[in-house]
């Protein structure tokens, strides 16, 4: 009786290392005496030892930060850039058969990508159309990776960091441009008010009694503040009319 129980616990326990969980965000490539098997489904999965083995790989979107990399633009400037690249895995079984490492390669290949993809750009373009450059890493990153059964959904370029220099330049640059439009936009009003003041003088000459009118209405203005000190400006038309008077 002692000798079946201590049998059924040992079977038990060869039973128990038998068997593999694999999460639901997993799958599990099983090897059969070193060749590839299958891929496993999440689960408890029976792995017999010393024959088989299995290796779990992450089935989840997983965002790399790919580090600061030195770059040559397409005019000949220098620039440090940095990116987070989002991917995942599609086929468990090609990203264990096909790459030795998958994750390290995603990030080496993104680094040399990036530097490729910022020495076919200018500095304006890089800095106006990040989503653009951007884009293109994710196309050639995705494209290289299709083999190792790997998706890549999204790349997202961080940082811009430009040599002080530089940077100086570009700030001196766009305050000339800011200036720029101060005297456009200063100049067009400039030329609306000269092209309003000679409609209303060319209306006030055209109008008979109009310069008088306006004249009266000058002086009441005027005669509201105490201080100020008025100088009579007697209109040419009423030189004119005593000169009439006086012949």
């Amino acid at each position: 009786m002692g000798g079946a129980f201590l049998i059924l616990v040992i079977v038990g326990i060869l039973i128990l290392s038998f068997l593999r969980q694999v999460n639901q965000y997993q799958r599990g490539v099983k090897f059969m005496m070193g060749r590839f098997h299958k891929v496993v489904e999440p689960g408890w999965r029976i792995v017999v030892p010393i024959f088989q083995s299995m290796t779990k790989v992450d089935m989840r979107t997983k965002a790399v930060d790919v580090p600061f990399q030195e770059a040559i633009t397409k005019d000949n400037i220098s620039a440090k850039i940095n990116a987070v690249i989002y991917y995942k895995v599609v086929d468990a079984a090609k990203a264990i058969l096909e790459v030795e490492n998958f994750w390290f390669a995603v990030s080496q290949l993104a680094q040399t990508t990036m530097r490729n993809v910022v020495g076919e750009l200018e500095l304006d373009e890089l800095l106006a159309n990040r989503e653009a450059a951007a884009q293109k890493i994710q196309e050639i990153v995705d494209r290289a990776t299709d083999p190792w059964g790997i998706k890549v959904e999204s790349v997202e370029l961080k940082d811009v960091i430009l040599p002080d220099d530089m940077q100086r330049v570009i700030a001196k640059q766009a305050e000339a441009e800011r200036e720029k439009r101060s005297v456009i936009i200063k100049a067009s009003g400039e030329v609306i008010a000269a092209e309003n003041i000679a409609k209303a003088a060319n209306l006030l000459a055209n109008t008979p009694g109009a310069l008088h009118l306006r004249t009266l209405s000058t002086l009441n203005d005027l005669s509201s503040d105490q201080s100020n000190t008025v100088i009579f400006a007697i209109p040419l038309e009423v030189l004119r009319a005593f000169e009439r008077m006086g012949k």
